[in-house]
């Protein structure tokens, strides 16, 4: 039986009646291949990207069926979690760079070579990281997540995904997206190749984004999630509200907008002088 049926199978079963030993045979598999890359939660394919809901059903599968234990480091520092749910063991033959301060890496979470990560930063399982990617300070990368090749994530930044709603992909992050700091990016979101987030741009899946450049509006819809397009650089801004109430006292609603589009030969870094100038 391939591994993505006896995950569906063993999800579906009770808790209480589980055969725990196959459960745990399943993740532990599950997470072998996610550490290497070879399975993932959401896969690129040429301009699209294909979700693997069964990735979410066997990273809960070892959560229902894991055993909360102490895992201290001494009497001063005490930690209690699921036996499942283990860090990651790096070496130097990873080629990571990993700085020393309070990191925490789930096992079952794939660093491509060369990627850097200065702490403290948490980086939750399923999560996938490609190369030369670097991530500053305070970040933390939720369960699944998909970030792409030379991606910048600045300090304090989120990208989670939510692993109990099973029919929201992950948030994904293409290759060459420059991230500044204190942003967030929730699953059900992807940021295509070369986009630029300025400080505190905030996306959710419900979020609207306009581009003022193109006169359009992009959102969720059915048939596919929240999508930044190629090379946006994005500000934070805000709309106003039609309401007597909001018009009468001025107030509006925070909303990501896309000012302009960089070009192949213009950094990120200038992109953004010009854009917030």
């Amino acid at each position: 039986m391939l591994l993505r049926e006896k995950i569906e199978k063993l999800y579906e079963q009770d808790k209480a009646s589980i055969d725990k030993q196959a459960a745990l045979q399943a993740f532990n598999e599950l997470k072998f291949f996610l550490n290497y890359g070879e399975i993932r939660a959401a896969s690129p394919h040429q301009n699209t990207w294909t979700y693997h809901q069964w990735v979410k059903k066997g990273i809960l599968l070892g959560f229902n069926v894991g055993d909360l234990v102490d895992v201290s480091l001494n009497e001063q520092f005490r930690f209690f979690d699921k036996n499942t749910y283990t860090p990651k063991k790096i070496t130097l033959e990873h080629r990571v760079r990993l700085s020393p301060g309070g990191t925490y890496i789930h096992d079952g979470v794939y660093l491509g070579p060369h990627v850097t990560i200065l702490s403290p930063t948490t980086i939750t399982i399923g999560a996938f990281v490609d190369e030369y990617t670097s991530i500053d300070t305070h970040s933390f990368l939720g369960p699944c997540v998909q970030i792409g090749k030379r991606v910048h994530i600045g300090t304090g930044t989120y990208i989670t995904s939510t692993l109990t709603e099973l029919t929201i992909p992950p948030a994904i992050v293409e290759d060459d997206v420059y991230i500044q700091g204190m942003c967030s990016i929730g699953d059900g979101v992807i940021v295509q190749r070369r986009a630029v987030l300025a400080q505190g741009v905030h996306l959710t899946h419900t979020t609207q984004l306009v581009d003022l450049v193109n006169s359009t509006i992009y959102c969720k819809n059915d048939s596919q999630p929240l999508i930044v397009p190629e090379g946006a650089v994005v500000v934070p801004g805000t709309r106003t509200m039609t309401n007597d109430f909001a018009r009468t006292h001025g107030i509006g609603i925070y909303t990501p907008l896309i000012v302009q589009y960089r070009p192949e030969t213009l950094s990120a870094e200038t992109a953004l002088i010009t854009a917030l100038q």
